[in-house]
């Protein structure tokens, strides 16, 4: 793979914005440069070399990234073409095709994240495409990171929008149930094996941001602001050299996995839950789980002490989506799922104060749900980057990132009429930072619209009303739920609804 990206020469004394030219990076570090190419807050000062292009040999991925494509696209248009025209096998992504926003690591880095990825997921997903025509079934759809699906094809085009895209379809099941059990708003809570994602869903709906790092990286496209955290079953135990226990993040996969698998694996949260009684002796499948194994690998560590361990790692990743946000988590219900979440989800809201916990029948596989019943989602975004007050021509929906002239970094607030954009802006800013300055001019930076299509209503079976007091093992299929003592569940349409005696 290669990168190619611009750098600025010294701000002319008129003030003009800096002139770029165009140099470029191989993955291996082998560099190149492209002589020519300059633009002035006018337009083009200096036009592009493409000649001064080099061969650019087995590269199977270009990432192209001018530093003001997203003012004006031009010259990236035409490397990018002309990348293409010379090598018309190889993958070439431009920075303003996918992330047009003014700040070029970011761009230049989730530009390289979307070729590095492109060559192995786009054979993969068309493939896939090719192969359902083939079988006479529909075009499959692919969950995004942003909550949203969209055709196979299309999003072979661009992968690095599917970066977290299982979480998010977790993340869309949960917001579902919750809507339809009555939650106006909850916290989606996904333990499995080997980590937890915990998500914000006011109104029923994922928050999302505009930006995640991955891999440490920043991925500068639209996600479900989830929260991950190294906590899963299959996390590890362990004493550190001072003989204070760790729980993770390390974890015993699925091979050899828990003890208690009987495959020579270590000792796990698993482990712990099924000494504390909070597992069946048998799980689907025929896996019949050992606890003398158990037992033997935990040697002596207190299972209830692996569970408080495990319970507090998780209790940060609540409360950083929720209290350090300024939201107040006794306002919301913990939907729980994943293989693990139903066991942890009671203790965890008492923890908080949280009344209510919200667990699918479908708990294991929620994810699934959610690409099943996701809304197909196109995001964009346009970069503005000037006073708010000279712009006239915002749409009616969609959201605004603002910042006070001066600042490094911005706020996402939603578009709309009242009380006006400005007086939204300084209320967010009063709210996460406890001042606002009215009198301070506002900056629009960007401006974030989506075309959404519904996605379809599905009927999900209602099962037979029940009511279990704890404490009490309920078996779900592909999870398991614990209701500890002074909690009581109750089967309320296609979810359990426990809560407080």
């Amino acid at each position: 793979m290669r990168t190619e990206r611009r750098s600025p020469r010294t701000r002319s004394s008129s003030g003009a914005a800096p002139a770029p030219r165009t140099s470029a990076t191989q993955a291996s570090s082998t560099s190149f440069t492209c002589a020519g190419g300059r633009h002035g807050p006018e337009g083009e000062l200096e036009p592009l070399d493409l000649d001064s292009l080099p061969d650019l040999g087995d590269a199977e991925a270009v990432a192209v990234c001018l530093l003001f494509a997203f003012r004006d696209p031009s010259h990236e248009q035409a490397v990018a073409a002309e990348l293409r025209r010379r090598h018309p096998g190889v993958h070439v992504v431009a920075s303003h095709e996918l992330a047009p926003e003014f700040r070029e690591y970011e761009r230049a880095s989730t530009t390289a994240a979307d070729a590095y990825l492109a060559p192995g997921a786009a054979r993969y997903l068309r493939a896939l495409a090719a192969a359902a025509a083939e079988a006479g079934l529909p075009e499959p759809v692919v969950m995004l990171s942003s909550g949203g699906v969209v055709p196979a094809k299309e999003a072979a085009a661009h992968p690095a929008r599917l970066l977290v895209s299982g979480p998010a379809g977790g993340v869309v099941g949960a917001g579902l149930v919750a809507r339809r059990a009555g939650f106006e708003d909850a916290i989606a809570f996904d333990m499995g094996g080997t980590s937890t994602d915990v998500c914000l869903l006011p109104g029923g709906r994922a928050a999302r941001v505009p930006q995640r790092e991955v891999g440490g990286l920043p991925i500068r496209l639209p996600s479900v602001d989830v929260h991950t955290v190294g906590a899963g079953g299959g996390s590890l135990v362990r004493r550190d050299a001072g003989g204070a226990l760790r729980v993770g993040p390390e974890s015993a996969g699925a091979d050899p996995g828990p003890a208690c698998y009987g495959r020579g694996g270590g000792p796990t949260v698993t482990d712990a839950n099924l000494l504390l009684d909070r597992l069946p002796g048998e799980l689907p499948g025929g896996l019949v789980l050992d606890r003398d194994a158990a037992a033997a690998a935990l040697d002596g560590i207190d299972p209830a002490a692996v569970v408080e361990v495990v319970n507090a790692e998780m209790l940060r990743a609540l409360r950083v989506v929720s209290v350090e946000r300024g939201h107040d988590p006794r306002e919301f219900a913990l939907v729980a799922y994943g293989g693990a979440g139903p066991l942890h989800a009671c203790a965890l809201a008492e923890e908080l104060g949280m009344e209510a916990v919200l667990v699918p029948a479908a708990a294991g596989v929620l994810s699934a749900l959610g690409l099943a019943a996701g809304d197909e989602r196109r995001d964009h975004v346009v970069s503005h980057v000037r006073p708010l007050g000279v712009v006239d021509d915002l749409p009616p929906a969609g959201e605004a990132d603002l910042r006070y002239r001066g600042q490094s970094f911005e706020l996402t607030v939603p578009l709309g009429d009242e009380p006006g954009l400005a007086e939204r802006f300084h209320r967010a800013h009063e709210e996460r930072y406890g001042y606002a300055d009215r009198g301070r001019e506002v900056e629009l930076v960007a401006v974030r619209t989506a075309d959404v299509v519904p996605g379809p209503e599905l009927a999900l079976p209602d099962g037979e009303p029940q009511h279990l007091p704890g404490p009490a093992l309920l078996e779900l299929e592909g999870s398991t739920l614990w209701i500890p003592p002074g909690w009581e569940g109750a089967r309320d349409g296609p979810s359990w609804v426990v809560t407080r005696e």
